[in-house]
């Protein structure tokens, strides 16, 4: 009686199609990162009049994520060789916890990310240029994102051919913004948060903190901004080239609300200069009297108790034609000078439904208030 020889496992039917299987996932994962940096480059090479490129891909496949490294972009026709955006990297995964709500969003971490605005370069940057390189960045991330991180970040603005040159700088940039898709709590006014850090030229501390709802045309947001105790004479360089002063000492805050509700903008923005003085250098005659005269209105202007120079400008309108309101913007001067002197902080006067309106056609924009409670409510 003869028996048939047995046939090695890899030869059994039942063991081929998982081996094939196999092979194949590992082929794919192992070119898989060229093919996404092929891709990622050829993005970064398709916007109009700027260039850039990626150093390398990894490949999360357990995680569903995939990490750029050494992305960056620059003008091609840039005066210096400095990159406009540098990411060393850039983290993009799904959402997990929005998976299990059944929504596909995704997550992204960016390390160390530099945005350096080089004055020179960007000469005639027109605005359907700005809107082809934001979408090309965004065209990078496969699904919709609903959490944005920036660890360690930095942004700079740059005049290299100013005298002296000019260097604006916020580092240690902290920036969380969450529920961006609305995933939870879709019946909040502004369901995603906004909140960040930074420290400043001249050791100044940056807050950002708000509300906003993304899931519109025209973003609805309620957001304040501050920015406290910036050493003046770090400002000198900017001072001297744009207003031919420079400080001898000085402290700057910038304070600002701003409500935006169905495209209608309602806030202000508030400046304040603390114990400032001015430096007499042996200059021009022009620029002595220029700096007297400087001199002469701060102290004419300025809060006599606290010695503090003050600037408060409100903002309202139209998204697309938002007007300073040049008397309210002269008057809060003399009312800081002589009746109140301004806090060094926000003031906590905008509210987001202060930026709700209806039409009246015989009296123009209308505001009107709801309670609170129902933009939290969820």
């Amino acid at each position: 009686m003869s028996t048939k020889p047995k046939r090695p496992f890899y030869q059994k039917k039942r063991f081929l199609l998982p081996a094939i299987l196999l092979v194949t996932l590992i082929v794919v994962r192992l070119f898989l990162p060229s093919i996404v940096k092929k891709y990622v480059n050829k993005v970064l090479a398709d916007i109009p009049d700027y260039y850039g490129q990626v150093e390398d891909i990894d490949i999360a496949l357990f995680r569903g994520a995939y990490v750029i490294n050494g992305l960056y972009l620059n003008k091609v026709e840039a005066q210096t060789q400095v990159p406009f955006l540098k990411f060393p990297i850039i983290d993009i995964s799904v959402e997990w916890k929005s998976l299990l709500k059944g929504k596909i969003v995704s997550e992204i971490y960016l390390t160390e990310p530099q945005v350096i605005y080089v004055q020179e370069d960007m000469a005639g940057e027109e605005t359907a240029t700005e809107e082809d390189w934001t979408k090309a960045l965004t065209d990078l991330v496969p699904i919709d994102i609903n959490h944005f991180e920036i660890t360690d970040g930095s942004i700079a603005f740059v005049q290299v051919n100013a005298a002296p040159k000019i260097d604006l700088q916020v580092k240690q940039l902290r920036l969380v913004a969450d529920n961006l898709r609305n995933v939870t709590a879709a019946k909040r006014t502004l369901p995603s948060t906004i909140e960040g850090s930074a420290t400043s030229i001249g050791n100044g501390q940056l807050s950002l903190n708000g509300g906003v709802n993304l899931i519109k045309e025209v973003p609805d947001m309620d957001i304040e901004l501050a920015l406290e105790g910036v050493d003046a004479t770090a400002l000198n360089d900017f001072a001297k080239h744009y207003g031919s002063v420079d400080f001898e000492q000085g402290e700057l805050g910038i304070f600002t609300e701003l409500a935006i509700a169905d495209g209608y903008l309602k806030g202000y923005f508030k400046m304040l200069l603390e114990n400032a003085k001015f430096i007499n250098r042996e200059e021009t005659l022009g620029e002595k009297i220029w700096e007297g005269f400087v001199s002469f209105f701060q102290y004419l202007l300025q809060n006599q108790r606290i010695d503090t120079l003050a600037v408060k400008a409100p903002l309202e309108g139209d998204l697309n034609q938002v007007n300073t309101k040049v008397w309210s913007t002269i008057g809060s001067i003399f009312k800081n000078a002589f009746i109140q002197a301004f806090r060094s902080e926000t003031d906590d006067e905008i509210e987001f439904t202060d930026a709700f309106q209806e039409k009246d056609e015989k009296k123009g924009w209308k505001f009107w208030k709801k309670d609170k409670k129902d933009d939290t409510e969820e």
